[in-house]
């Protein structure tokens, strides 16, 4: 699909995610990055795994440094540097997270990245761990450490807001080049950003050609849903089952009559790979069920689409799901009659 980075695994983790690393980054042209603690150990399996990129990251919130890695502002950016050092010496390009960026000290957050740029450090990430940014905080933070480093910025966003996504963009916003995202947004907690929603804002509604073949979203959303066996909520933007679906019989009609009334116009479901629906339900309007009797092969009067209307409608309200053979059914019921075959010559 044209992804630019892969970050395939923590090669240090265990043999089996080390190999799995190892296998991605040698089956794809695509970059890969491996990601590793300013540990030597961590450092070592992720360059040993083949990867082109490593990914360091070390926390800089007071919270976590002292309860979570049990150390000292000093020492932490004393084991980021070397770790950004090793990196570079390898010849490997080097990523550096201050993890919990957004709950960090912002004189400390800009001291461990003017450190680790002094090294050469090539991307520094921005990641608000615990996803508690707002869109303008995000950007101004982005600003923030653009204006203290040559390094290229990498934003990466969680959702217990359901701000990630428009996290991820606030960082586009203000200078960043990449963002770290996950198809179906899957991640811990309440997730990342989602990969789907990311890229076809930046397409769609910014209207920057990303290089990504969007035509494959929806197959690799579906390919995630089934291989992690977390589903895909129906209401999810752009992947989610009614994402392009229209009930209402205001909407169904608008978009019969021109889709951009009721969809938004600069994302179509043929850029993702999926088709327009219109479902029958309780609010389904005569224009609706006219066109999905049409494509039955039914040829129905005004006075037949009303009785087939109302009794889609009651069914419906009833919490039925109205199938195509319920329709069908309903069509029969109502003595409406199928539309005769051209006579061939």
């Amino acid at each position: 699909m044209g992804t630019h980075v892969i970050e395939a695994g923590f090669p240090v983790n265990s043999d089996a995610e080390f190999r799995a690393v190892s296998d991605i980054a040698g089956s794809t042209s695509t970059t890969t990055c491996g990601l590793a603690r300013v540990v030597d150990e961590d450092v070592e399996a992720a360059l040993d795994s083949g990867v082109e990129m490593v990914h360091v990251f070390a926390s800089t919130s007071d919270v976590q440094i002292e309860d979570s890695m049990h150390s000292t502002r000093e020492q932490v950016r004393e084991r980021s540097v070397a770790a950004v050092e090793r990196v570079k010496e390898a010849g490997a390009t080097a990523m550096f997270s201050p993890m919990d960026a957004t709950r960090t000290d912002e004189a400390y957050l800009t001291e461990i990245v003017e450190a680790v740029s002094a090294v050469g450090v090539d991307w520094i990430n921005i990641p608000d761990t615990c996803g508690v940014a707002t869109p303008s905080r995000f950007g101004d933070l982005v600003g923030l450490v653009d204006d203290h480093t040559d390094a290229r910025i990498d934003v990466h966003t969680h959702d217990d807001f359901g701000m990630a996504a428009a996290n991820a963009v606030a960082g586009f916003e203000s200078g960043a080049d990449q963002a770290q995202v996950s198809i179906n947004g899957i991640g811990e907690r309440a997730g990342n950003a989602a990969y789907e929603e990311v890229v076809m804002t930046v397409e769609s509604v910014y209207g920057v050609d990303t290089g990504i073949d969007t035509t494959g979203i929806a197959d690799v959303s579906a390919m995630v849903e089934e291989y992690s066996d977390v589903p895909v909520p129906a209401n999810k933007p752009v992947t989610g089952e009614n994402a392009f679906a229209h009930e209402s019989g205001i909407h169904a009609a608008g978009v019969i009559e021109n889709s951009d009334t009721f969809e938004p116009g600069v994302m179509t479901p043929e850029m993702v790979g999926v088709e327009r629906e219109f479902v029958l339900g309780k609010h389904t309007g005569t224009n609706s069920v006219r066109k999905r009797l049409e494509d039955c092969g039914f040829d129905p009067t005004d006075e037949e689409v009303r009785t087939v209307t109302r009794r889609v409608k009651d069914y419906g309200a009833e919490k039925n799901r109205v199938t195509v053979g319920d329709l069908e059914r309903f069509a029969r019921e109502a003595g409406v009659a199928r539309e005769e075959p051209e006579a061939s010559a």
